[in-house]
């Protein structure tokens, strides 16, 4: 059985981490994609998870690959396609650790998922399922996806989605929006940033908050707001959980994934419906992974960025 099996991209990111005399920059690997991100955050706590994603049958596929089995992602779900490249991102980043992506990506081998490669036996043993809005910018990967979304509330798993906005990917932002707009009414659970609250409903944290549960029916919904901390809300309760305010951030890259997993682990520790969460839970749900999530971003990447459950009770305390 799996606590949380995700769909959608798994790929390296590449982190300026200095440049020379002509603007050239030196660049890190790291490992990445946001469900690979939110997934590792779990497995950090100690769940059961499995990733459903291609990737190339090249070098980086293959170091992907052993980084998720490292991590203790189930990987046999991933697919790997010897006629496509391993997705590439690269992130340049400011004095605050902000990031900027460009993509190597047309095609990369997440969006080359095709729905009959889909393993729907790992949704039958999950709790959660778990998507992004970036197995949705292209085709095949998108047709697999609703495919996936539909079969997992078919089998009545609880449904996670998060609509990350990366604006490159995408051919015009009206189809952005129509699609994330999508992926929010089959959501139970979602996690949000408010620039995407205000992108996608022309709303801030707080009102965005509340119209996602009232307008879209998701039964919690998590807008994170970076150094702010974040805004939460179900049927029950509307509230704010603030970030720690002692953190040198280098790197934000995959802080609202690790933000994300986080919030998920402890909801399944919970073991209660997220509509009927109390005022005091969701504040410790809140707390906990906005401590995570800023945890994160003091080290650089993704995956390898998600704190230990010590860490993240230290730094609470």
């Amino acid at each position: 059985m799996y606590d949380v099996v995700a769909l959608g991209e798994l790929l390296v990111d590449f982190t300026c981490v200095s440049s020379d005399g002509d603007g050239y920059p030196t660049l890190a690997a790291h490992p990445g994609g946001a469900p690979a991100n939110y997934l590792a955050a779990l497995s950090k706590l100690g769940a059961k998870t499995a990733l459903m994603g291609k990737v190339g049958d090249d070098t980086f596929g293959h170091l992907l690959r052993k980084t998720l089995e490292k991590c203790g992602i189930c990987t046999d779900g991933l697919e790997m396609d010897g006629s496509v490249f391993t997705t590439l991102a690269f992130v340049t980043l400011d004095g605050r650790g902000e990031r900027e992506f460009a993509f190597a990506r047309k095609p990369g081998a997440d969006t080359c998922l095709r729905q009959e490669e889909l393993m729907l036996h790992l949704i039958d043993e999950a709790k959660v399922f778990h998507f992004g809005s970036l197995s949705l910018t292209d085709e095949p990967v998108r047709t697999a996806t609703q495919k996936a979304v539909s079969y997992a509330k078919e089998q009545g798993k609880l449904l996670s989605f998060d609509p990350n906005l990366r604006r490159p990917l995408w051919r015009g932002l009206d189809e952005a929006r129509q699609q994330m707009l999508w992926g929010l009414s089959q959501a139970d659970v979602v996690k949000i940033s408010d620039d995407e609250a205000d992108f996608l409903l022309g709303l801030d944290a707080e009102e965005g908050a509340k119209q996602i549960v009232e307008r879209f029916g998701a039964k919690l919904v998590f807008v994170t707001c970076g150094a702010e901390g974040c805004v939460y809300c179900n049927a029950n309760t509307y509230g704010k959980a603030a970030a720690p305010d002692n953190i040198r951030a280098v790197d934000t890259t995959g802080a609202g994934d690790i933000f994300g997993g986080s919030a998920m682990w402890q909801l399944l520790e919970i073991k209660k419906a997220p509509q009927e969460l109390t005022a005091q839970e969701l504040e410790q749900v809140a707390r906990f992974a906005c401590t995570a999530a800023s945890l994160s971003t003091t080290r650089y990447g993704g995956i390898g960025a998600a704190p230990s459950y010590e860490e993240i009770v230290a730094a609470l305390a």
